[in-house]
């Protein structure tokens, strides 16, 4: 059982939705360091030597994460999911993707308030690619790309330490 220690009081409307950027990071155990407390990554794996930045210049970007709780079964499952489109279909994309695919690849996301989440922390997330182009001129052509995982808690935000020790990594 756990019990609440804040409220949270009346939020301005100063944000923006939206992600502008997703890093991925091929597995490895224990990424980050994550305060049991806080929920907030306050280290990066020095094992972590390469990490692949995506600039996502359009809507349709999206992290969300239902956590849902089961008093019956007493567990808690927080689903990661992350959608990515991703315009313009290449043989480059195409044969990293079938390796993104292929592997659990660990993804942050850096929303366009500057704050970085990182998902798929424990077993790393199941990707799914779909490329796509319409029949007319003005459709999509690109990938969607979605990304999924299930943890025990809501994503961990980045400090601002593990943030320029990530960007380093690019």
């Amino acid at each position: 059982m756990a019990d609440l220690t804040t409220g949270r009081g009346r939020k301005c409307p100063e944000t923006l939705g939206g992600n502008s950027a997703v890093y991925l990071i091929n597995y490895i155990e224990d990424p980050f360091t994550v305060s049991a407390t806080t929920n907030e990554a306050t280290a990066i794996n020095v094992g972590i030597t390469e990490v692949f930045k995506y600039t996502l210049d359009n809507d349709g970007n999206t992290l969300t994460q239902p956590t849902v709780g089961d008093k019956q079964t007493g567990t808690r499952v927080n689903t990661q999911t992350l959608t990515l489109t991703l315009t313009e279909m290449t043989v480059a994309d195409s044969a990293e993707f079938n390796l993104l695919a292929a592997g659990c690849a660990i993804a942050v996301v850096r929303t366009r308030n500057n704050k970085y989440i990182a998902c798929g922390i424990t077993d790393g997330m199941s990707w799914t690619i779909e490329s796509a182009t319409g029949g007319s001129q003005a459709d999509f052509n690109g990938y969607t790309v979605t990304g999924t995982a299930r943890e025990n808690k809501l994503a961990p935000y980045l400090d601002a330490a593990t943030i320029v020790a990530l960007e380093a990594l690019v």
